[in-house]
C-alpha cells in the first residue's frame, strides 16, 4: 500500500465516467483527502447527504417547493429554493474545472434515482457526481453505471 496516493486515477477516473460509486472506509477521513484532491485539481465541490432529499431531479436541476416546519400557530407555507446544479455552476470560479457532487450515504438510493445521477453528466459536462455507495477496508471507486447490477442483485426499488 503506498503511503501517498496523489489521486490521479480517481480524477482520471472521475473526468472519463462522470460518476463514481464510491466505497469508503466506515472509520472515515478519506472523503476529506479525496475532497481536497479534487479541489486541487480545479474542481469546486458539494457535499450533502442523500438522505431526505425527495426528487433529484427537482432538487438538482429544477425550481422545487421546501415546506417549513408547521408548529400550529402558522399559515402552511411553500417557499421556492433554485436548481442546486443550476446555482452553482452560475457562480463557478473562472478557472474552475467544473462541480461536483459529493453524495453521502447513497446506498438508499433508489435504481431510479441512480441511473438519473449516471446520465446528469452527460446532460451537463461541467457536473460530475461522486456517490459513496458503502463501506470498504479500503477506497475504492468504480464507475457509478457499474454499480447498478449491485442494486439490481441487492433488491433496491
Amino acid at each position: 500500500m503506498a503511503l501517498i496516493t496523489t489521486g490521479s486515477s480517481f480524477i482520471r477516473d472521475i473526468e472519463q465516467s462522470g460518476a463514481l460509486a464510491m466505497y469508503v472506509p466506515l472509520e472515515g477521513g478519506f472523503e476529506g483527502r479525496y475532497c481536497r484532491r479534487l479541489r486541487a485539481a480545479g474542481y469546486t465541490t458539494l457535499n450533502f447527504s442523500a438522505r431526505g432529499l425527495g426528487d433529484l431531479a427537482a432538487y438538482l436541476t429544477g425550481v422545487h417547493g421546501v415546506r417549513p416546519p408547521h408548529l400550529g400557530k402558522k399559515d402552511i407555507r411553500v417557499y421556492y429554493l433554485p436548481p442546486v446544479v443550476g446555482y452553482q455552476l452560475e457562480n463557478l470560479p473562472p478557472k474552475s474545472k467544473g462541480l461536483v457532487l459529493w453524495i453521502i450515504e447513497g446506498s438508499i438510493l433508489s435504481q431510479q434515482e441512480v441511473e438519473y445521477l449516471t446520465t446528469l453528466p452527460k446532460q451537463e459536462p461541467r457536473v460530475k457526481i461522486a456517490v459513496e455507495m458503502g463501506g470498504d477496508r479500503a477506497f475504492r471507486w468504480t464507475p457509478l453505471k457499474n454499480a447498478l447490477p449491485g442494486l439490481l442483485s441487492a433488491g433496491t426499488p
